[in-house]
């Protein structure tokens, strides 16, 4: 196949390309300001706020399937419009879409949400991850809308970069004891995408850890394989701070597995 990431110089970027390369596949990934290092893969500089940049390079390299793992966290262009520049680019040529959601477009309410839940996102981001999902379904019906959660690997991940920065006191701040999320396996997480990306699944995806963690279980299970001691993570509640944002959400990705070879393991599990 020809596969194109968008985001490809990301964390999860770098793993769907490593995974599609060892796959046989041929490989073609956007970047914004540099390129990643993996050999064997194409790379383009995109700017998907930039309509005619889009349709032009997905006209050019014609992909079977293009997932889209690009984002901004303050950059609603990025996020929403930018998705749905993807989309009509990639509906436009006949391609397979899998776009990359988020956990954030849900408020926390309800805890546990399953695919048909509907979003109510309290965030700006969370709003912008919502909004480009209704552009993508309506744009192109039979694309894959996956949404994940905190994305760990075996290091270098930025959530396990912030617990060594605050273990090390490089950096201010606190592990949140009530802020719970499903984080996933990079790998995992990779597979999924790719597996979705070659199937005939369509629609809302759920596709997270088995795991319901605090950020603060999740910093002592990254110190304690590292070895890093687990006391030296400054700890507290984000219900106590101003900070915006859901604090509970679980995404059920029951349905979603029994469709998937893939198994999506839990945090408990997977960093060891």
């Amino acid at each position: 196949m020809r596969i194109l990431i968008v985001g490809g110089s990301g964390f999860l970027g770098h793993e769907l390309m490593r995974q599609s390369a060892a796959e046989g596949h041929v490989v073609a990934a956007t970047y914004l300001t540099r390129p990643g290092t993996a050999a064997g893969v194409e790379w383009v500089r995109l700017d998907i706020r930039d309509r005619t940049a889009v349709l032009d390079l997905i006209g050019a390299f014609r992909p079977d399937a293009v997932v889209n793992a690009a984002y901004g966290q303050s950059d609603w262009v990025t996020t929403a419009v930018g998705a749905a520049h993807v989309a009509i680019a990639t509906s436009g040529n006949g391609g397979r879409l899998v776009h990359v959601s988020s956990d954030a477009v849900f408020s926390g309410k309800a805890i546990t949400y399953a695919e048909d839940r509907v979003p109510d996102p309290v965030t700006p981001y969370g709003a912008a991850k919502a909004a480009a999902e209704v552009a993508v379904q309506a744009i192109s019906p039979t694309a894959v809308i996956a949404r994940t959660s905190l994305i760990i690997g075996d290091g270098g991940s930025p959530h396990e970069d912030l617990v060594h920065a605050l273990a090390s006191g490089g950096m201010h701040g606190m592990l949140f004891t009530d802020d719970v999320r499903c984080p996933v396996h990079v790998r995992d997480l990779a597979a999924a995408l790719l597996e979705l990306a070659t199937s005939d699944r369509a629609g809302i995806h759920h596709v997270a850890g088995a795991d319901a963690v605090s950020r603060y279980e999740l910093g002592c299970l990254v110190a304690q394989r590292d070895g890093i001691d687990p006391a030296r993570l400054p700890y507290g509640r984000r219900a106590d701070t101003d900070l915006p944002g859901p604090l509970d959400v679980r995404l059920d990705c029951g349905l979603t597995q029994r469709h998937l070879r893939t198994r999506l393991r839990g945090a408990r599990e997977f960093v060891r």
